[in-house]
């Protein structure tokens, strides 16, 4: 009996050893790189050593270019997606928003970018966003719409906002000036907490589909 249980014993660690580490490439614009923040309190950082911290062994890569489109994110997904990559998680969008592109071509870039990533082999994370109302009804409706509905045509994993975190779209924006720099825009090093602890638990997610 002792033989038999140091033979499973010895399987499973060598199971457990033979396991490789977890590499996710974080794909997005300034709120994915970092913008304004000490790279330690980045969201890519603060990220990984969550996921860290609830066991995961793991690896995120900051594919973030502050400025970047969707457009931006198609044009650099093949590159970003090496052999290594296990998983993506995707927060495009904002500055779609901020120049008026029109959610017919900021959504061919997003599909574009799906279809790459299943392509591949490689897991999603699909982040949406939620247009101003000042660009219309129509504007509003297809942009916040396109992100569900990609997620559901690949049957990919989707979290409504970036800042599910801190109340996500619907949130007053006057509680949240502790969680935010200057700008209104980005969040500080508490801030980027808050958003690792809403965005954490789907990444667990994420990283099931791939072990």
């Amino acid at each position: 009996m002792g033989k038999v249980m140091g033979a499973i014993v010895l399987i499973f660690w060598a199971g457990f050893a033979m396991a490789e580490k977890v590499t996710i490439a974080a794909l997005g614009d300034s709120l994915t790189q970092g913008y304004g923040l000490p790279v330690e309190d980045g969201f890519v950082p603060q990220l990984e050593n969550w996921l860290q911290d609830q066991g995961q062994d793991v690896a995120v890569i900051n594919a973030g270019v502050s400025g970047d489109t969707t457009a931006g994110g198609l044009s650099r997904i093949a590159w970003t997606l090496t052999p290594d990559v296990d998983a993506l998680i995707v927060t495009l969008g904002g500055n779609d928003l901020l120049r008026g592109i029109g959610p017919e071509v900021s959504r061919a870039n997003l599909d574009g970018i799906v279809a790459a990533a299943q392509e591949a082999g490689v897991a999603v994370l699909l982040v949406g966003m939620q247009a101003p109302g000042n660009y219309g009804p129509d504007y509003k409706a297809a942009f916040d719409a396109m992100y569900p509905e990609i997620a559901e045509a690949y049957g990919v994993l989707y979290l409504e906002s970036f800042f599910a975190g801190l109340g996500g779209a619907g949130t007053d924006p006057a509680s949240l000036r502790a969680y935010m720099q200057p700008d209104g825009i980005h969040p500080n090093a508490s801030g980027v907490r808050e958003i690792v602890q809403g965005i954490g638990p789907q990444v667990v997610d994420l990283i099931a589909q791939v072990q």
